[in-house]
């Protein structure tokens, strides 16, 4: 098989990301120590180490960087960067912590705040997305181990396709840990249209991989996210046209914004 071509910045993304997910499951094999950050959200050691990794793959390229586990910069510098890395080091601690395998690290670029490259990996079962937005391409990779080369990647990589079906069932992606009213309203509102609603559960960013797979047929996210949660997500969405789109602007969700904090979003096939 003739390999697809991984540019640069995809490249050490996907390198990034593998080697966080070898020393995320070298904790996670452990009896890991759970600490409260200052918004009550859960950290432990597996974050940390990941987020040092990442840096370590990122700073070289010389692009700043936008971590959930960094200290962030100012605005005031941040609204000068053209192109930035927006990074969630290990999206899904609270899955992390159940040890239900649904967590996963997520890299992106994004350039004058719209994601062009993605990159998700699920170390537990090893599986890679990554997707150059440009190109209009995305893929899935099954791996073997963590430490694969980037050439056998790009040979045994298969392209993502959402879903085309106009069936009356209609499958609706939930979140494992943070299912709102509004999201079991939206539900209820399909059911009153007369479709038939599935509700597919997932942790972390996986709920993007699954609508651009073809496993399901919209992500409807009405409940606080942050850009490190969507960035890698809605590259790979974007790259295959499925759109994730702002309940407050009707447009695209942007990034590198002067608050971090998302707005509502519907990720769906336009």
């Amino acid at each position: 098989m003739i390999g697809i071509e991984i540019n640069k910045n995809l490249q050490t993304a996907i390198e990034a990301s593998l080697k966080a997910g070898d020393v995320i499951m070298q904790v996670y094999d452990t009896a890991f120590d759970v600490e409260l950050k200052d918004d009550k959200s859960p950290l432990t050691e597996a974050d940390k180490k990941a987020n040092d990794v990442i840096n370590s793959y990122l700073e070289p390229t010389s692009i700043p960087i936008i971590s959930e586990e960094n200290k962030q910069t100012d605005f005031t510098i941040r609204k000068t960067w053209s192109t930035c890395w927006v990074v969630d080091p290990v999206d899904g601690t609270k899955e992390f912590i159940k040890r239900n395998g649904e967590f996963t690290v997520n890299i992106a670029l994004v350039r004058e705040g719209k994601p062009i490259l993605g990159v998700i990996y699920v170390p537990v079962v090893k599986t890679l997305y990554f997707a150059n937005v440009e190109q209009n391409k995305a893929y899935k990779c099954e791996l073997k181990e963590h430490d694969t080369s980037l050439a056998s990647i790009s040979e045994n990589a298969i392209p993502l396709q959402p879903k085309t079906n106009t069936s009356q069932l209609v499958q609706v992606v939930g979140s494992r840990s943070h299912m709102s009213q509004e999201t079991l309203d939206y539900v209820n509102d399909l059911k009153e249209k007369d479709y038939d609603v599935e509700i597919v559960s997932k942790g972390s960013s996986l709920k993007f991989c699954l609508v651009a797979e073809g496993s399901a047929d919209v992500y409807p996210r009405f409940a606080p996210t942050m850009e490190w949660d969507t960035a890698a997500g809605q590259a790979i969405c974007e790259a295959v046209g499925v759109e994730v789109i702002s309940k407050e602007t009707n447009a695209s969700l942007l990034y590198n914004k002067e608050n971090l904090l998302n707005p509502w979003f519907i990720v769906s096939k336009s």
